[in-house]
């Protein structure tokens, strides 16, 4: 049971064929992310607190119920390693014998690292080279933190797809391939662009200029 340190969950998806690869699974939307991408479209999840929560255990009680139709379990966001409960949340969604997945921007590096031992299969976003990446998530450092923690994914051997969300103004086609070559230098070629949901961006020029291409 986690208490003080409960996870803080800010949505929850019952049942989805998109969200891991090949499983039927639930989604866990966990509270809370550092970053601020321009192209957010779940921005209720980036504070901290919210006044929208789930309670950890209403969320077991349901996993309690579904064993046997669910075969996964996916933590999301927000961003997941932001929250220390997590490890001790894996761990009860593992002893029911669910797989589990983890959605992360790898803001942590080091928070994953320990992680990654505990979960089935990772999606990773990768949202620029290195350098570019302060332009996406107003955060300087960020690129980063993130690259080291595709190494660290890429050098486990954890099951993984990496994703580059795709919006004209922030990510030119040259730099898609060299993002591709380099995660391919790594030791990866699980990697995939995605189009840029542009409904309700949190930087609200990407939706205008979007539309007006």
């Amino acid at each position: 049971m986690l208490h003080r340190n409960e996870l803080q969950v800010g949505g929850f998806t019952p049942m989805t064929t998109l969200d891991y690869p090949g499983e039927l699974a639930a989604v866990v939307f966990c509270q809370g992310c550092p970053w601020r991408c321009r192209y957010c479209h779940n921005s209720e999840l980036i504070p901290r607190k919210s006044h929208i929560s789930i309670p950890w255990e209403e969320i077991m009680e349901f996993l309690r119920l579904r064993r046997g139709l669910l075969d996964a379990v996916v933590f999301s966001g927000g961003e997941p390693t932001l929250q220390r409960a997590l490890p001790d949340a894996i761990a009860q969604v593992k002893a029911l014998g669910y797989k589990v997945g983890l959605h992360t921007g790898g803001p942590y590096p080091e928070h994953l690292r320990n992680i990654l031992p505990l979960v089935d299969w990772v999606g990773l976003d990768i949202k620029a080279l290195e350098e570019n990446y302060p332009e996406v998530t107003g955060v300087e450092g960020s690129g980063t933190k993130a690259w080291l923690s595709a190494n660290y994914l890429i050098k486990s051997g954890v099951s993984h797809d990496i994703r580059t969300t795709v919006h004209p103004a922030l990510t030119s086609h040259n730099e898609q391939v060299q993002i591709r070559d380099r995660l391919h230098r790594l030791g990866t070629d699980r990697h995939r662009l995605q189009d840029c949901v542009i409904e309700n961006c949190l930087d609200p020029s990407l939706t205008i200029q979007s539309q007006s291409d």
